[in-house]
């Protein structure tokens, strides 16, 4: 399954604007996407205008990124279903694919999970 940030994630990646809300879990790591997922049972839906980028992503880190979503959001379901991601709890968790880190909380919201995905060498410096 391919999840397609494009064309609204390269504009963002680009040319970052300062009157976009700020979407996702809140993080000071920078560059970063954040989104705001839709919950459904165990199933999550990516709705490009829930999403922002902070700071900026090279081309190259954002084709990465393009590529690693749709598994991410799969370790997430994995997660829902596990119940470490409780929709009526707050608690972050945090996974990696790839050289990307994804850190994800439902913030007890029941309906929703926030993300924040940023490349793992960004948590070092």
């Amino acid at each position: 399954m391919m999840i397609t940030l494009l064309p609204h994630f390269y504009k963002e990646t680009i040319m970052p604007s300062s009157d976009t809300p700020e979407w996702g879990l809140k993080c000071a790591i920078t560059p970063r996407f954040g989104a705001r997922l839709v919950q459904e049972g165990n199933r999550l839906h990516y709705l490009a205008d829930r999403a922002s980028v902070v700071g900026t992503f090279s081309k190259t880190e954002a084709r990465h990124l393009e590529h690693v979503f749709p598994e991410l959001i799969k370790q997430l379901e994995h997660k829902l279903r596990a119940s470490e991601l409780n929709p009526r709890q707050q608690k972050c968790v945090t996974l990696h694919c790839n050289e990307w880190t994804c850190e994800a909380d439902t913030l007890g919201s029941v309906g929703y999970v926030y993300i924040a995905i940023y490349p793992s060498s960004a948590a070092t410096q």
